[in-house]
């Protein structure tokens, strides 16, 4: 059975991009997520914090205004999630796993950090998601993406 977020290439959902999805692709094909933006400090700070569930083609996506030295923690977060850090031009620098709930523990996603997605725990390896992967979302417009709109 295919999950609902790996989808045909070639498929309308691919045609544009919309605030409230990342479309990613590498080898291993394509999938999309639906997603909440958390690009101001507050959305960002309180992230998913306190959520008991997700749907398992949903995520948030964590954007700053200017790339950056990326690091999350866990903190009141009580479902486990993949962190996949962004570069500017929307390529996957790091991808950490299954970052265990309620963990205080600094997780470092690298340098030249632009945005963070956050998907349910195991999906990335489940789909393929690692470095190299390319994301389209519009914030990555400015920036010469590897996967424009």
């Amino acid at each position: 059975m295919i999950c609902a977020a790996v989808l045909l290439q070639g498929s309308a959902v691919f045609a544009s991009c919309r605030d409230t999805h990342v479309d990613l692709r590498g080898d291993w094909g394509q999938a999309s997520f639906t997603i909440e933006l958390a690009d101001t400090p507050e959305e960002r700070s309180h992230g998913l914090m306190f959520r008991e569930e997700m749907a398992r083609s949903a995520g948030m996506l964590f954007v700053y205004e200017t790339p950056r030295a990326a690091q999350f923690w866990m903190k009141n977060t009580l479902i486990p999630l993949d962190m996949i850090f962004v570069d500017p031009q929307g390529r996957v620098q790091h991808v950490h796993e299954n970052a265990t709930p309620g963990d205080l523990t600094p997780i470092p996603g690298g340098s030249n950090i632009l945005a963070v997605l956050e998907i349910n725990g195991g999906l990335a390896r489940k789909y393929g998601i690692s470095e190299g992967t390319e994301m389209r979302h519009r914030v990555f417009s400015k920036n010469a993406p590897k996967w424009p709109c």
